[in-house]
């Protein structure tokens, strides 16, 4: 789950990238911005993820089951889903950002939202670990202080935020949860139908 987390956010992180460079001829976010997307997302919810205990199955029958099991297919499309619910999210928030107020705002709303899917597709994956939604929560609330405390979100690049930009990064990050939650279970149904034919 660790890898999936680092590598789809990661791969998320940089289609956005790509996306926003691509309509605008330069990227929606900064180096700072990167960095604290980086540290709120791969810091501390990334590490509750990779040393809690296995969820469904003990060591030894992961052991048994060998890595083609969790690190073949299996996490390629963990990655897949995760890099494609980010990007698609963080984009549709940005643009909806550029389309209702300025570029700064915009970006702000991008790396807001960017943060919050990675963050609660974690959650989600940690199931009902008191100890990552604790982590993905703190996190979450760092996010909100260094956007909304005037000083600290300039340093950043960032603008503080009205409650109708926090509406859009709450309801992007709304959709692409709901999505991280249904396309893996949509996607085994079509799998198992594809077997039984």
């Amino acid at each position: 789950d660790a890898l999936g987390i680092l590598i789809g956010g990661n791969i998320g992180e940089v289609a956005f990238t790509l996306a926003s460079t691509a309509m605008t001829g330069r990227s929606a976010l900064n180096t700072r911005q990167f960095l604290l997307v980086n540290l709120m997302t791969d810091l501390l919810p990334a590490i509750t993820i990779a040393t809690r205990p296995p969820r469904e199955k003990s060591p030894e029958e992961l052991l048994l089951e060998g890595p083609e099991a969790s690190l073949g297919r299996p996490l390629a499309t963990q990655i897949a889903l995760r890099a494609v619910t980010t990007s698609t999210a963080t984009t549709a928030a940005w643009m909806a950002g550029k389309a209702t107020g300025t570029n700064k705002r915009a970006g702000t709303i991008a790396l807001a939202t960017l943060v919050t899917t990675q963050l609660s597709q974690t959650a989600v994956l940690g199931g009902k670990s008191p100890v990552v939604l604790l982590s993905t929560m703190a996190s979450a609330g760092v996010l909100g202080i260094v956007i909304q405390t005037p000083g600290v979100s300039q340093y950043f690049g960032c603008t503080p935020l009205d409650p109708v930009a926090w509406g859009v990064v709450g309801f992007s990050t709304f959709v692409a949860t709901g999505a991280s939650i249904a396309l893996p279970y949509l996607l085994n149904e079509a799998k198992k139908r594809r077997l039984a034919h």
